[in-house]
């Protein structure tokens, strides 16, 4: 039986950061309880219990999943597994904010058989979490990180975002030493994209937003990798670091192009070469729920070859890259074979190598991820 992931979408926040474009929303607080009522019929739908697959990790995201009480988000986890064939050694994701989760929380959370909790930290120093838009302060990810840990948690990743305006390289430096020193086992490291539709976005357009030089900010990501490496911490993905055998499960899904159920407002699928995703106002999702209408906002079947290239997107983002086996099973010829020029040239380039067993992207490669995909787009 095929392997899938599941994701579980909470958007509510109590503040919106300025650098993020998700589908999140603030101000809201007093639709929570139908919004849970909406996302639990969701899951029953016949449509999901007619999905044929194992799901082998659950993610519930946001927005802010752990503005909700423990409670809650137990039942929500238990409706899931009632409602999907769900392995019984699932890995079991949590975002959670620092300041919007206590002990007593997380303890509720790890006994309903949550057992990875991955913490937004973002920056270390406080000037840059208000420059940010974050609520929290950096002894609230301690706090957080030290509960956890008392409540059962062993695996523990931490967000954290480099290429911030006014951001030094000292400063990002003690951000990834403050976070590896909680004995976390996961990074997610991540450059600072504007975005359109976001606060900074606006600042941009209006010349108050100067993002940071080009050289710096690639500074920051090959010192962060050799020093994250001196700890244990092998590089897997292009932004993701992981102490041996704590690599994302669910997130390894989606880099090998893998399908998923996603349930809640703004959520996303890919499923039985569908891709859709449902509609992200939180009124309008519960509205439709609630009179058992679709909330399918759009939806697109993905043909073989838009299959092929994503795969190859979005594998070679990964440091062990492709597997030669894998691919042939899946689509039937010889990847070298169908993309030996493009292969040969990226090769020469220095962006490519390839073993035996697989295609993979060099250091090098990883700074040019764009070019390698706009390779085998041609």
């Amino acid at each position: 039986m095929k392997k899938i992931g599941l994701y579980l979408h909470f958007p509510f926040c109590v503040q919106k950061c300025r650098y993020c474009d998700f589908s999140s929303w603030t101000g809201k607080e007093n639709l929570m309880n139908a919004y849970l009522s909406a996302l639990a019929k969701e899951l029953e739908t016949d449509q999901n219990s007619k999905v044929k697959a194992e799901v082998s990790s659950i993610f519930m995201g946001g927005g802010t999943p752990t503005l909700f009480d423990g409670e809650a988000l137990a039942k929500v986890l238990d409706i899931s597994i009632k409602c999907f064939n769900v392995e019984t050694d699932a890995e079991i994701s949590i975002e959670c904010n620092p300041g919007t989760a206590d002990i007593e929380k997380l303890r509720k959370l790890y006994d309903s058989g949550f057992n990875r909790l991955s913490i937004g930290l973002q920056a270390w120093q406080d000037h840059l979490l208000d420059f940010l838009g974050r609520i929290h302060r950096s002894g609230q990810f301690e706090d957080t990180v030290n509960w956890a840990k008392k409540s059962g948690f062993l695996n523990i990743s931490a967000d954290v975002i480099y290429g911030i305006p006014g951001q030094t390289l000292d400063d990002w430096m003690e951000t990834l030493e403050a976070a590896v020193s909680y004995d976390i086992k996961h990074l997610s490291a991540y450059s600072l994209k504007v975005e359109e539709g976001t606060v900074f976005y606006q600042w941009k357009k209006q010349g108050r937003f100067k993002e940071m030089d080009d050289d710096l900010e690639r500074q920051m990501y090959h010192e962060g990798i050799k020093f994250l490496e001196s700890r244990g911490f092998l590089q897997y993905e292009i932004s993701n670091f992981a102490q041996p055998g704590y690599e994302s499960r669910h997130n390894l899904n989606y880099w090998m192009n893998g399908q998923y159920i996603g349930c809640g407002s703004g959520a996303h699928s890919y499923y039985n070469n569908f891709r859709r995703a449902n509609i992200a106002s939180i009124e309008e999702y519960i509205k439709r729920i609630e009179n058992r209408e679709s909330v399918t906002a759009y939806q697109e079947a993905i043909d073989r070859e838009t299959e092929i290239f994503e795969t190859l997107m979005l594998g070679l983002r990964l440091k062990a890259g492709i597997s030669k086996k894998a691919f042939a099973d899946r689509f039937g010829f010889v990847l070298e074979e169908r993309y030996s020029m493009e292969i040969e040239r990226l090769r020469k380039q220095g962006l490519l190598a390839e073993d035996k067993d697989s295609i993979y992207p060099t250091a090098k490669g990883f700074d040019f991820q764009n070019k390698i995909a706009l390779e085998f787009l041609k």
